[in-house]
């Protein structure tokens, strides 16, 4: 396949123009091109400071055996609920390190719960996060949540390689210029 046939080339090729080295696609003549305005952090200083908070879950499809395993606590890496829980508030404290234009934000609350499931077989993730400030903590609660998924992978891994995760999603927010939201 030729460069810009939509082949891999098409990826592996780099913008010598960028100090960052990005990829670029070759896109057809006539077709949507890429946006050339720059990346930015948001501006959020003449935005009140308000109470917000979120609340995000996702899903581990595990085998029933897993799940039993977790609840008896018969892993040989220990406690998994409680170390992806700790995992999933640490990465909520971290969030703006792993998304390039969050905001770091003080938190005042994170939380992190799980609740075992037989049918659909695995655990619900539920994380909720709150903070005094300018701007929202949707992507804090939905990163606890991802990487409380990931830390159950990791847990279960030696017992069950065939985990997915599903429908992490926001599930409410509220506070804020834009009002309050809830995914039904």
């Amino acid at each position: 396949m030729r460069k810009g046939e939509g082949g891999k080339a098409d990826f592996q090729a780099w913008d010598s123009r960028s100090s960052l080295r990005t990829p670029h696609c070759a896109f057809p003549e006539g077709a949507a091109t890429m946006s050339t305005r720059p990346t930015r952090m948001v501006d959020v200083s003449e935005k009140d400071r308000t109470l917000r908070a979120a609340k995000a879950r996702g899903f581990v499809a595990l085998q029933p055996g897993t799940v039993e395993r977790i609840r008896s606590g018969g892993l040989p890496k220990g406690d998994v609920i409680e170390v992806a829980r700790v995992a999933g508030i640490m990465a909520a404290k971290r969030t703006s390190e792993l998304i390039p234009l969050c905001h770091p934000l003080p938190l005042t609350q994170v939380t992190v719960d799980f609740e075992p499931s037989r049918d659909p077989s695995g655990i619900r993730v539920e994380a909720r996060a709150k903070v005094d400030a300018k701007t929202g903590v949707e992507m804090e609660a939905l990163t606890a949540v991802s990487v409380a998924c990931l830390t159950i992978y990791d847990m279960c891994k030696a017992v069950d390689r065939a985990m997915s995760f599903s429908n992490i999603r926001l599930i409410e927010k509220t506070g804020g210029r834009s009002g309050d939201f809830r995914n039904r």
